[in-house]
């Protein structure tokens, strides 16, 4: 049986995505991580924890291995290849040592096997967001543009920039690949998940808000079009 933590945990702010497609668990783990003070937030699936990820802003994923027909750390895998350094902690019931080796040669943080007392789940997520965030990168800059990639805010030069959690994304997107062409395709897989190309002009609207937010017009235009292809993030002259 699940033990509970000790209600003394200092409360956090954190923002915790737990994925996980048992119900009956996953609501033990948002229930006790709630009574310390976390912001909880779940989803069932590979792609639609992926597609929450790149919407919204975490500080921790609670990350299960096994996810109905598809192995959790897919999405560890995904996530590092983008660079995104959100600590994850994955739980499993695969205990070998060749399965926790192999969950944290992907990119997990920490591998907790079931069953797990919720006390020690607590200490191991207080932990992972106590790990000092020098040891990752926090600071994305390409010309003048500056984003925090824990904040999630954006300066050009002396202004600030507000952005919505997908602008933020597509910029982030687009500023780990300065002055190259980036096609439409590519940003609908990448910043949208897409497994399919539909036709819609989704990326290119939010293109245009983002450009009209980056580039006032007293200043140097730094996001083009690019006929027929894509966009460009143009930061060298």
């Amino acid at each position: 049986m699940l033990q509970t933590a000790p209600d003394a945990v200092k409360p956090s702010r954190a923002k915790i995505l737990v994925v996980e497609d048992d119900d009956g668990l996953a609501e033990e783990i948002m229930h006790e991580l709630r009574k310390l003070g976390f912001a909880m937030a779940r989803e069932c699936s590979a792609p639609a924890a992926l597609e929450r990820i790149t919407s919204d802003s975490f500080n921790l994923l609670i990350l299960d291995r096994m996810l109905g027909n598809s192995d959790g750390l897919s999405i560890v895998e995904s996530l590092r290849a983008e660079d995104n350094k959100v600590p994850v902690l994955v739980l499993s019931a695969l205990n070998a040592v060749g399965e926790r080796i192999r969950g944290l040669t992907v990119g997990g943080d920490d591998y907790l096997t079931k069953p797990f007392a919720l006390g020690e789940l607590a200490a191991r997520v207080e932990a992972l967001l106590r790990r000092p965030i020098s040891e990752r990168e926090t600071v994305l800059r390409a010309g003048p543009l500056e984003a925090d990639l824990i904040d999630k805010t954006v300066r050009r030069g002396a202004r600030d920039i507000s952005l919505l959690p997908r602008e933020f994304r597509l910029l982030e997107y687009l500023m780990r690949r300065p002055d190259q062409v980036v096609t439409r395709e590519m940003l609908l897989r990448d910043v949208w998940r897409y497994s399919f190309v539909p036709k819609t002009n989704l990326v290119d609207v939010h293109v245009g808000k983002l450009r009209r937010k980056i580039d006032a017009s007293d200043e140097v235009q730094l996001l083009h079009s690019v006929r027929s292809v894509g966009f460009m993030l143009k930061v060298h002259v």
